[in-house]
Parts: C-alpha cells; sequence; structure tokens
C-alpha cells in the first residue's frame, strides 16, 4: 500500500528533479547524462576485500547521482527506477559483454536486511535490478533476475562502520536459498546492487554463490572459465575507486 500511494503522490504532487531540482521534470537532460550518459569504468575500492570479484559502476557516488539514488531507495520516487535501471543495465553490459558465457544474464542482487525493506515499503535493490534486466531485453540481451540471495543472521547498520568492520558485520552473512543453487547454472551470472562502497557486500554475496556452486575464490580464474568468472555491477562507486582516476 505504501508503494501505490507513492506512485499515486508522483501524479498529483509537484514534480522535481531529483538530482538538481529543476522544476517539472523528475530526472533533468543533464542529470540522466550524469548518471548514464558516460561509459561505465572498472572499480576496486581500496582496500580490496578478498573474494571481491571484478565491478563496474555507471557513475561516480557524488552529486545529483547520490541524490537520485537516495531519493529512490530512502523517499521513495519509485519512478526514478527506469533511469537508475538503464545505469546499472549499462554496468552489467561492460561487466558482461556478449559472447562471455552461455545462456542468459542472471542478475542477481545483493539482499538488504528485511527491517530495512520493511521500513522503507519496497525493495530497492530488487526493483533496480528488475528495471536493469526489462533495458537488456529491450537492447537485445537475454536477462533475468534472479533473488536467490538471503540473509541467514541478523547483521548490524552498515553506516559509520569502516571496511574491516563492515567485513566482519557480513562475514557469513548470507547464503543461496533452497534451490537456488540449480538455477544460479543456468546463465551468467552478474551479481548487482546499488552502490559500492568498502566492497564487503559484493564479496560476501560472492562467496555465498561461489560456496553454492562449489568453487572456492580462486576457482574461477584459469582455463575457460575465465569465460565465465564471477562479476558485479553497480550504479555507483566512489570517484576515487574508477581505475581511470587510480594512480
Amino acid at each position: 500500500m505504501r508503494g501505490w500511494w507513492r506512485e499515486i503522490g508522483g501524479l498529483v504532487l509537484p514534480v522535481a528533479c531529483a538530482g538538481c531540482g529543476t522544476a517539472r521534470t523528475s530526472l533533468c537532460e543533464e542529470c540522466a547524462h550524469v548518471l548514464y550518459g558516460a561509459w561505465p569504468g572498472r572499480v576496486r575500492p581500496s582496500p580490496e576485500p578478498v573474494g571481491l570479484p571484478a565491478v563496474y559502476a555507471a557513475a561516480p557516488y557524488e552529486d545529483a547521482v547520490r541524490a537520485v539514488l537516495l531519493a529512490h531507495k530512502e523517499r521513495g520516487a519509485l519512478g526514478l527506477a527506469a533511469p537508475l535501471g538503464k545505469a546499472l543495465a549499462g554496468a552489467v553490459r561492460a561487466a558482461a559483454p556478449p559472447g562471455t558465457g552461455a545462456g542468459p544474464l542472471l542478475l542477481v542482487p545483493v539482499p538488504s536486511a528485511p527491517r530495512a525493506v520493511a521500513a522503507r515499503g519496497h525493495d530497492a535493490g530488487r526493483r533496480l535490478a528488475l528495471a536493469a534486466a526489462g533495458e537488456l531485453r529491450r537492447v537485445g540481451r537475454a536477462a533475468q533476475v534472479l533473488p536467490v540471495l538471503r540473509q541467514r543472521r541478523v547483521v548490524a547498520d552498515q553506516a559509520g562502520l569502516d571496511a574491516s568492520r563492515r567485513r566482519a558485520n557480513l562475514s557469513g552473512a548470507l547464503e543461496v536459498a533452497v534451490g537456488g543453487a540449480r538455477l544460479l547454472g543456468t546463465g551468467r551470472i552478474v551479481l548487482v546492487d546499488d552502490v559500492v562502497t568498502t566492497g564487503a557486500s559484493l564479496a560476501e554475496a560472492a562467496r555465498a554463490v561461489r560456496a553454492a556452486r562449489g568453487t572456492g575464490t580462486g576457482g574461477e580464474r584459469s582455463g575457460a572459465a575465465r569465460r565465465t568468472a564471477l562479476v558485479a555491477a553497480v550504479v555507483a562507486a566512489s570517484s576515487a575507486s574508477f581505475e581511470i582516476n587510480r594512480n
């Protein structure tokens, strides 16, 4: 019901760009270009957590991009899922170009804590994954969302935790649901999330997927397996973590 009222509210309340505040548009052309108009890039958090797959991001997590992500995730601006999904789809294409693996792209969202989803009134991560899969299909890539990851124990709020504490907080926290391992073998897996900061969430998600598939952190690095190695895509990351900006 909460999400339904937010959808209706967007039709009758004054609209302003979520990125810069420009009137009469939910996302202006300039902010849209910042979000998904540039090429996605490979990002590497520093320090890089053990087991982190190759991660690609569509844009730096700053200014308009940060505002748009927060408007969607925390303030329920559900109409922003489409442009955010377009940005995420671009990062997915960079992470898994055509010809890298058989079968459809399987977008596996990193799950939010159930209490966070309940407080927000919607599952932002899954919504973005669905929007990205739709955009990928629109441009001719077979893609589907596979929400097989779940939390196996309660974790603390990540806000305010440094990299080492985030890793400790999330260590062993995720697992693949019963029956999920079989589904993971039907295509090219791409872990997806809205933002990468320290990389702890994606590294834990990768550990859970590898455990379900029976591979270790180094089990994908040789021979033909390189073409189907686990990868990840996000909407945004720190500008300092983009490889192009690193020394």
